[in-house]
């Protein structure tokens, strides 16, 4: 069996925010280690520094200090134009919040990032009805997202950031605002459509209902990492055990 290539490697990743003479420390020192071909559960209490973390391993935040390696790229070295054109050709993004643009349907939001990449419109929207049936969306390609339920919106978000074929996916409470059967069909969308050998996914959460789908759960507190684990799962599928390495309930 070869081993997991790393998809995302920090080292003693620092990022203080700075208001005026205030100085706010949100991360101190974080490692993590996040592996393709498995999801990549981030947990831990308000305010620890979980979408913190996320925008600077995408390239939204600099750090302050510290080693940001995403699929070998070292970030900290690139420009503010090299970092947009690595997101765009390495990272899809899935939040809480769907953010559609209420105006077009479901097919062209599907279709933006392609857009925004200057691809032709009808191949775009091609990619985006080819995903969207992926997920269930089939019979509602032309809906606005006005007329669809949370979960469905939720379901075009995610086609929308899996057009470009992204290498690693990057969710910031995904099923929060979702019941729990929309929230669990969601996280199987997920497993199904956008992890391979080749892609990692990393999912803050605070819903211990998706545990289940995780491969590994790090654990972060004040600022920093405290523990990461593998999640032991039974024959089903379901979760056999969680371990919480500090015995800390950070969720």
């Amino acid at each position: 069996m070869t081993q997991a290539q790393t998809a995302v490697h920090l080292r003693s990743v620092t990022k203080t925010f700075v208001t005026g003479t205030i100085k706010t420390p949100v991360l101190r020192g974080v490692d993590l280690d996040a592996l393709c071909g498995e999801i990549t559960l981030l947990v831990g209490p308000s305010g620890c520094g979980k979408t913190t973390l996320l925008c600077v391993l995408s390239g939204l935040l600099d750090a302050d200090e510290g080693d940001i390696n995403v699929f070998g790229q070292d970030l900290r070295k690139l420009t503010g134009e090299a970092k947009t054109f690595f997101r765009k050709g390495n990272l899809g993004f899935v939040f809480q919040q769907s953010n559609l643009i209420p105006t077009i349907s479901a097919v062209e939001n599907a279709a933006v990032p392609l857009l925004i990449q200057g691809m032709a419109r009808t191949e775009a929207q091609d990619r985006a009805v080819e995903l969207l049936k992926k997920v269930g969306l089939g019979e509602r390609l032309h809906v606005k997202p006005a007329f669809l339920s949370g979960g469905e919106q939720q379901r075009v978000a995610i086609a929308r950031a899996l057009v470009g074929q992204p290498r690693l996916l990057v969710c910031d409470e995904p099923t929060a605002a979702l019941d729990g059967e929309t929230g669990t069909h969601v996280m199987e969308i997920l497993r199904a459509t956008a992890l391979t050998p080749e892609r990692c996914v990393l999912v803050v959460t605070h819903d211990s209902r998706i545990f289940r789908f995780g491969d590994r759960i790090a654990r972060m507190l004040d600022g920093r990492i405290e523990s990461t684990n593998p999640l032991e799962h039974k024959a089903d599928g379901s979760l056999k055990s969680e371990i919480t390495g500090s015995g800390r309930n950070a969720i």
